[in-house]
């Protein structure tokens, strides 16, 4: 009991240290779990020793597990599964394990050892997405077309390898897996209907449990509990992942309140992310031998660029070959791309099942599981520098550097205050979609056109922006030999020099923002409007501003 308090008390202090460490580096550069991780592999008994791997730190770490992929599948909006991105997204996941199965194969570890081989091809093509969760709300990208992107690829990535290793990786014969796993899914769903079809009858226990669901009862935040920790105790008896069970409990929560509850979710983000959560990614990171990674880098560095080819090529080629899609800049879908390649706790669950049959050494689990911790830093990291500094304009910064060496300064910051601008554009986007209190989606097109068409005076910089523009733009009229009003001498060399820096900036103001009305154009078209529907809106939306 001793040893747990320690270890737990231990546990607390890194949890509670981290996110201040992470806020002491700039633009969130490193998310916190990286912290936890790295904290946990240096207490760890592979190293300090400080945190001991007990039973008792041990159920609490897979509770914290369940309630990340309990957090992870309520936030799934069944359209990202059923919708044309979701099925694409699926189909990619497929090709993925193809690829996955044909690099093991030409490694040979197929002939060697084939369980190993199959933990380590379900390993290259998983998606963390509980873990990414948390990462798009620090980063405000839930609610975004990327994000919605990232979630429709994600769950699949998340969801097919937990089937997966039930299949694969399972003692029994295949037949026997499959009754199981048809037995448990039909046990999630009478855990949804029954409940669902009560609440639509207006029964009188759910008045109850709403009535008193913020008194020292609690309960709702006790019946979401033993959804939870009941379909979790039904996968272990079933001798499935608990990963499964705390998925389904996730599908079943968000069907049984599909409008969400407020109050509710913050009670669960009280307890998940305030204790759970990190305890399960300190004990993670307890988990890794860092003498065993430090011992093979060749293996280690190898691991992560399969991810990269095997989860972030398809993704980025589905991205680019979708109608749907390929309107979305480059640089974003690679950004969609690097998020999907985060990977880390089914490589933990799926290197746990590899050891525990004594088919994969702990060494080798050790550097598969630093490979997916090193990738909830790397990949989230490459994310946020494609989805932003693209949005400056980098390589065309670099050639004008390269024009014009002097003027480095200026140019660093035109491309700055562009990239600036049209993140404030995008926020105050996100903001006034808030405010409606609906999902921009699943707004009838008028309302979405309004809303877009709403200009604040908080969204007054951007207009201005546009104006000066059309203004820059105009002088392309004028003669090479005459000042800004037409009627005076030459302009010095230091002057032009500026003033074609002004033109190129604000060619690249009014660029970017016909290419974000095109997006908008295409949006319309998926929401089934006709041609003259579509010119209809964009005429009315442009009207709005002036550009030429």
């Amino acid at each position: 009991m001793t040893v747990d308090l320690v270890s737990l008390a231990i546990i607390a202090l890194v949890a509670a240290a981290s996110p201040i460490v992470a806020k002491l580096i700039p633009n969130k550069l490193v998310p916190e779990t990286v912290f936890l991780l790295i904290a946990g592999a240096a207490l760890g008994p592979h190293m300090i020793g400080a945190v001991e791997l007990t039973d008792s730190v041990g159920l609490l770490s897979d509770l914290g597990l369940a309630f990340l992929f309990l957090l992870a599948g309520y936030e799934i909006n069944p359209k990202s599964l059923t919708g044309s991105q979701g099925k694409r997204g699926f189909a990619t996941w497929v090709v993925s394990i193809a690829l996955a199965f044909a690099v093991v194969i030409a490694a040979g570890l197929m002939k060697t050892n084939e369980l190993e081989a199959v933990a380590v091809a379900i390993a290259l093509t998983t998606t963390a997405l509980g873990t990414l969760m948390p990462i798009l709300k620090e980063r405000e990208l839930t609610g975004t077309r990327v994000g919605e992107s990232i979630l429709a690829y994600g769950t699949w990535g998340e969801l097919c390898p937990v089937l997966a290793m039930a299949l694969l990786l399972s003692a029994r014969a295949e037949w026997q897996t499959m009754l199981i796993l048809v037995a448990f899914v039909i046990i999630a769903i009478t855990a949804a209907v029954i409940p669902a079809k009560a609440k639509k009858a207006g029964h009188r226990l759910f008045r109850f449990l709403s009535e008193n669901a913020d008194g020292t009862s609690q309960t709702m935040m006790r019946v979401v509990v033993l959804l939870l920790v009941g379909l979790v105790a039904v996968a272990a008896v079933f001798d499935l992942d608990i990963v499964l069970g705390a998925f389904a409990a996730g599908f079943v929560l968000r069907y049984l309140i599909p409008e969400g509850d407020h109050g509710l979710e913050h009670k669960l983000d009280g307890v998940a992310y305030g204790f759970l959560i990190p305890l399960f990614f300190v004990v993670s990171g307890a988990k890794i031998d860092l003498m065993a990674v430090f011992a093979q880098p060749v293996m280690l560095v190898g691991f992560i660029v399969l991810l990269l080819l095997v989860r972030t090529v398809p993704i980025f080629v589905s991205l680019s070959t979708h109608a749907e899609t390929r309107d979305i800049s480059t640089h974003n879908r690679l950004t969609i791309a690097l998020y999907c390649t985060t990977a880390l706790p089914i490589i933990v669950a799926v290197t746990s099942v590899a050891v525990s049959a004594g088919a994969m050494p702990q060494e080798t689990a050790s550097v598969l599981v630093a490979a997916g911790a090193i990738t909830v830093f790397l990949m989230p990291l490459l994310g946020m520098l494609t989805y932003r500094v693209a949005d400056a304009k980098p390589i065309e910064a670099v050639r004008e550097i390269a024009h014009n060496p002097r003027d480095i300064g200026s140019i660093l910051r035109e491309h700055w205050e562009l990239e600036r601008m049209l993140a404030r554009q995008e926020a105050l986007e996100r903001l006034a979609a808030r405010r409606e209190g609906r999902d921009v989606e699943d707004m009838p097109w008028q309302d979405r056109a309004a809303l877009l068409q709403r200009r604040s005076a908080r969204k007054r910089a951007i207009d201005e922006a546009l104006d000066y523009a059309s203004q820059e733009l105009s002088r392309r009229a004028l003669a090479t030999d005459a000042d800004p009003d037409g009627d005076g001498p030459r302009l010095s060399t230091s002057q032009s020099r500026r003033e074609e820096h002004r033109r190129r900036v604000a060619e690249r103001v009014v660029r970017e923002y016909r290419r974000r009305m095109s997006e908008i154009g295409h949006a319309a078209e998926r929401m089934g409007l006709g041609e003259d529907e579509i010119e209809l809106m964009l005429d009315e939306m442009k009207s709005k501003r002036k550009y030429p």
